[in-house]
């Protein structure tokens, strides 16, 4: 499978070209696409997530059957084989069960069979950041690699790890980089003090600064321009941001192997005002282990579409 930009495609695929359907769920906006056999994504939509129904995840199911419907109403020529879904939370892949979320409101929701019931089709359900970890892995920074792990950094913090090209299940719940306890960390909202996401998410960078400085910001770029204009304030809650991080790199490197951390989300974007400092500190931290190549996330935010849609195309694929 080849990939092409993520974007609308045109014109369109030949008539009678298998499409498969991508959703993304996220805690405001659900996102949607078409992707063909080499992977372009076509027709992208953005639509506000529904409302949590009296049975959470119920609302999810409906509103990827009328998505279903729209598209097959837009694109007549073509037959869409398979659904590919993807959420945040604890995600069980095998069974295709979302075990939690605490955002959108599910426990223990079976979306595959819910789904397939509904539109007749083969459907796969993962986590959107494992998802997004699989097109890094396909297409991405991490493309040729096999042990990986791919940290998505902004409001908090998620990963998807990779051990001999192949990503780490457990069951739903490997990945959890956010909340694993760091030396400096603070009280979290998941009940525990000292989780990583605390100090080192973009969240957690513009919160930290504007408590501190009394300074408003929109978001954690405004920290990392400060501290390039010289604000000791804003320097310092880098420093610990990249120190945290530095820390649970070392630790996966340590326990792992891991040849290579890629970058993504909001906090991605700092480019090498991030990765410079996070390289060094994560060197000073090592012995004789491997030294980890730091990279930018390259797929950009459809990431996890792409990646939905690579799991639809192997429920085609496969005999």
């Amino acid at each position: 499978m080849t990939h092409h930009p993520a974007t609308t495609a045109d014109p369109a695929p030949a008539p009678l070209t298998d499409l498969v359907l991508a959703i993304d769920v996220g805690g405001t906006d659900l996102k949607s696409a078409l992707a063909d056999p080499d992977g372009t994504l076509l027709d992208i939509r953005r639509t506000p997530t529904p409302a949590p129904s009296q049975i959470p995840g119920e609302s999810i199911v409906e509103r990827a059957a009328e998505l279903l419907a729209d598209y097959r109403a837009a694109w007549p020529a073509h037959r869409i084989g398979a659904i590919g879904l993807i959420a945040p939370g604890l995600v069980d892949e095998i069974n295709g069960v979302g075990i939690y979320s605490a955002n959108l409101g599910w426990r223990d929701f079976p979306f595959v069979r819910r789904l397939q019931d509904a539109t007749g089709l083969p459907v796969t359900y993962a986590h959107d950041v494992g998802a997004a970890g699989d097109a890094e892995m396909r297409f991405g920074a991490a493309r040729g690699l096999e042990d990986v792990v791919v940290m998505i950094i902004g409001t908090g913090i998620a990963g998807a790890v990779f051990c001999g090209g192949v990503r780490v299940l457990a069951g739903g719940y490997a990945g959890e980089l956010g909340h694993a306890r760091v030396p400096g960390g603070l009280p979290c909202t998941c009940g525990v003090v000292g989780c990583l996401e605390t100090v080192g998410s973009a969240g957690a960078i513009a919160r930290r600064y504007a408590e501190q400085s009394s300074q408003p910001v929109t978001g954690a770029r405004d920290v990392f321009d400060a501290a390039a204009a010289g604000d000791p304030v804003a320097r310092q809650v880098i420093d610990d941001a990249v120190a945290a991080l530095a820390f649970s790199i070392s630790q996966l490197v340590a326990i792992l192997g891991t040849e290579a951390v890629v970058i993504g989300g909001g906090l991605a974007q700092a480019g090498e005002s991030l990765l410079g400092p996070l390289r060094r500190e994560v060197d000073r931290n090592l012995s004789f282990h491997r030294r980890p190549v730091l990279l930018e996330a390259r797929m950009g935010q459809d990431a996890g579409l792409i990646g939905a849609a690579l799991r639809a195309r192997s429920l085609l694929d496969t005999p």
